[in-house]
């Protein structure tokens, strides 16, 4: 097993090159995270973490620097096999759960899985492990607008896991939620990452939820930190 889910090395982005409005969002980031290990990422809005975020999940290229997933370098590899790998070894959660509202919770989750090749029965006991790992098993048969918000996001969480990706990248996966319920939704989503192993990332600006992961890095007018 290789030592490290994550590696992004001299990554640089820009937007509107060589324009008098060209907005320079990172500059020169460096992070590397290890097998198994959860890595809150601070940052206030406008930071860049969501551009970070993309290009580490190789929905976005840089303009300089490589991205290593597992030990592979991603940087030559065609849209084709960066499409496989995101579908394959990268799960992503947003703030927003973005759940196909005509299917149940149980269909959100078995849906991934079942693009990707998994039988119908597999999928289908998959996504109610997930779904009692986050404490909603009873509510499977639900549809999005039947759930409450908290409820929702959990949804989202188990189909970012359905396929069993060694890389979990989270952009502010509370942040459309009250306080209370926050809180209970992050212990879900620990539960979920530490019980199956899962490198991950999660981008946040609560400095309390990002306490409780094993690092803290701060992303700051493009650039990054370790607190």
């Amino acid at each position: 097993m290789n030592d490290y889910a994550l590696e992004v090395q001299g990554i640089t982005k820009a937007y509107n090159h060589g324009k008098p409005n060209e907005v320079n969002v990172l500059h020169g980031i460096d992070l590397s995270v290890k097998t198994g290990e959860v890595v809150a990422l601070v940052a206030p809005s406008g930071a860049g973490k969501s551009t970070l975020l993309h290009i580490a999940g190789l929905l976005d290229t840089p303009d300089t620097g490589t991205v290593t997933i597992s030990g592979r370098d991603m940087t030559a590899l065609s849209d084709r096999k960066r499409t496989a790998v995101r579908r394959d070894e990268v799960g992503f959660i947003y703030q927003f759960h973005h759940l196909l509202p005509e299917f149940t919770a149980r269909e959100n989750i078995v849906l991934p899985q079942l693009a990707n090749g998994k039988s119908e029965a597999a999928a289908n006991a998959r996504a109610n492990e997930l779904l009692a790992r986050v404490g909603i098993a009873e509510r499977g048969d639900h549809r999005p607008a039947a759930l409450s918000g908290g409820e929702q996001q959990r949804v989202a969480f188990c189909r970012a896991l359905a396929n069993q990706p060694t890389l979990l990248l989270a952009d502010e996966p509370t942040g459309n939620l009250d306080p209370e319920t926050s809180d209970r939704v992050f212990d879900a989503l620990m539960e979920l990452v530490r019980g199956t192993g899962l490198s991950a990332v999660i981008a946040t600006h609560n400095l309390e939820l990002a306490a409780r992961m094993d690092r803290m890095v701060r992303l700051t007018s493009g650039r990054l930190e370790t607190l």
